[in-house]
């Protein structure tokens, strides 16, 4: 999975990502400190599996992980290269979501790069210019497919009506998302990668006092309008924890009334938004490891995340949810107890499943 941080600059960008990654990414008070997108790679923690492989005494313990990509600063006008913006915009469009970093305090000695502070205003600005590099990008493509439709071949015929619906939207200030991919043309979005279509986190960069609180009502409601999520996250606060070793970060927490952390919230944010869910594999004395799936994948799919050779040869899977593989001590009581079921290829796992692949090689 990755994710890439945009906002205007000095929203907090590179500070929230210091704090969730540690990666020391350089961080300042003026525009375009980051100049080439800082990657991190972070694992992402999951008590679940840390019980599991506890009782089967598996190791190592392998967490799912996501690639965190702090892009710089975007400024109005990026889409016509303004501060360097078409390199980002670029940058962005490599990446599977967008966090969405917008500043929500009103600190004086960190400068505003338009000299108000207006969270709305804000996201106004930022995806405006990723709706005018769409527009762009679209109004190139549509030419393109044009010409090739004349050939009648019906999935160019299909991705041009997709276009031209989706240039009205964008000429409306509408965002990529709001037009459905054509059916007939599976490769149309592909084709065009709109900014528009990523879905968004919102992260409200609060106050340090706001930290334990909610997101601004303003934000909440423009996120909730976009079908996207929002959290509120203090990133001097994330920062100066980031630096203290986990018990006394853990202590400090419990004091400011926000026992989780800010990767917890970003990352419980992010699967929401993409609709994920986690499952696991693990054996006695073998790894145990997370796997991040779309939800309603099926046990077949789920292989395919293992292992290709897996899915290719799947017979059946053994599954348990992982609270009855604790509570029962293992395979052994979860088989006798009857909790360790055989499934088809067909079955949807749950959030929490642990599965082991029954394979032909």
């Amino acid at each position: 999975m990755r994710i890439g941080i945009v906002g205007l600059p000095n929203a907090g960008k590179s500070s929230l990502f210091n704090a969730l990654t540690r990666a020391g990414a350089q961080a300042a008070n003026y525009p375009f400190t980051t100049l080439e997108p800082n990657v991190a790679v972070v694992p992402v923690p999951d008590e679940r599996l840390e019980r599991v492989a506890a009782i089967l005494g598996s190791e190592p313990v392998t967490f799912e992980t996501i690639a965190f990509h702090d892009i710089a600063g975007l400024v109005r006008g990026a889409h016509s290269g303004e501060g360097l913006g078409n390199q980002f915009l670029g940058n962005i469009r490599e990446t599977d979501a967008i966090l969405h970093v917008v500043r929500a305090h009103d600190d004086a000695q960190v400068v505003h790069p338009e000299g108000r502070v207006d969270p709305l205003a804000d996201i106004d600005t930022i995806e405006t210019e990723l709706v005018y590099a769409d527009l762009e990008g679209a109004e190139r493509r549509v030419e393109r497919v044009r010409r090739q439709a004349k050939s009648l071949d019906p999935a160019l015929v299909a991705e041009e009506a997709w276009l031209r619906e989706l240039i009205a939207a964008l000429q409306a200030g509408r965002p990529a998302r709001s037009v459905p991919p054509p059916k007939d043309a599976p490769d149309a979005v592909r084709n065009l990668q709109p900014l528009t279509a990523k879905p968004v986190l919102y992260v409200a960069n609060v106050a340090e006092e706001d930290a334990a609180g909610e997101v601004p009502q303003a934000v909440a409601e423009h996120a909730a309008a976009q079908g996207a999520r929002a959290v509120p996250v203090s990133a001097r606060i994330e920062a100066e924890l980031s630096e203290l070793d986990d018990d006394e970060s853990a202590l400090m927490r419990e004091e400011l009334g926000a026992p989780r952390s800010g990767l917890e919230r970003v990352i419980a944010g992010a699967f929401e938004l993409l609709d994920l869910i986690s499952f696991f594999t693990a054996g006695e004395a073998k790894e145990a490891r997370a796997h991040a799936i779309a939800r309603g994948t099926t046990a077949w799919g789920a292989a395919g995340k293992v292992h290709t050779d897996i899915q290719r040869g799947f017979v059946r899977a053994e599954v348990v949810a992982w609270d009855q593989l604790v509570e029962l001590g293992g395979y052994s009581g979860a088989r006798d107890k009857g909790e360790l079921r055989l499934e088809g290829r067909d079955y949807p796992l749950r959030d929490g499943d642990v599965i082991t692949v029954k394979f032909t090689p």
